[in-house]
């Protein structure tokens, strides 16, 4: 069985208007979100064997902010241009061609692509988790589905997963 983690990046400041979107720092809420949310990660004992993430800066603080709670990564991470702003097209077509001997992999990114990737591999689930996402796939959240394998996944995965930052203490 696969495993595909969809992170969505931490809160990001917006009131600096010299700013470029893609250069966009994390608020101070947003670095705390991922802290959070790397703890939780570590106390559920998720591990990865590969991550594939945006360039933008506010993706690269949330895994910085992810990894001061988690731990150092101890598997290869890729910051993939490609994946900066990525439509669910582009993202369904990265998770099928992820390779085969990889079993756990992050996905770091930006919405709407990624709450739409959600919707699209996975069915409804008895947690309700893919209705919650429906409505609202916030900064921060991280979803977790299981997939038969990378190449067919098109409505075969489920939501095993679900971590809201402001759900966490």
């Amino acid at each position: 069985m696969k495993r595909l983690t969809v992170l969505r990046h931490a809160k990001s400041r917006s009131d600096e208007e010299s700013v470029v979107d893609f250069d966009r720092p994390l608020n101070e809420r947003g670095w705390k979100a991922a802290r959070r949310i790397g703890r939780e990660l570590r106390q559920r004992h998720m591990r990865f064997d590969l991550a594939l993430a945006s360039p933008a800066a506010r993706v690269r603080e949330t895994l910085d902010g992810l990894a001061e709670g988690y731990g150092e990564f101890t598997f290869p991470l890729r910051f993939e241009p490609w994946l900066y702003l990525a439509d669910a097209a582009t993202l369904l077509d990265t998770v099928r061609s992820l390779p085969d001997d990889a079993e756990h992999v992050l996905l770091a990114g930006h919405n709407p692509g990624l709450q739409r990737l959600v919707l699209e591999l996975t069915a409804d689930d008895e947690k309700g988790f893919r209705q919650r996402l429906a409505g609202k796939y916030p900064t921060g959240a991280l979803a977790a589905i299981a997939l038969s394998d990378w190449a067919d996944v098109r409505g075969s995965g489920t939501i095993v997963e679900l971590i809201f930052p402001k759900e966490l203490a």
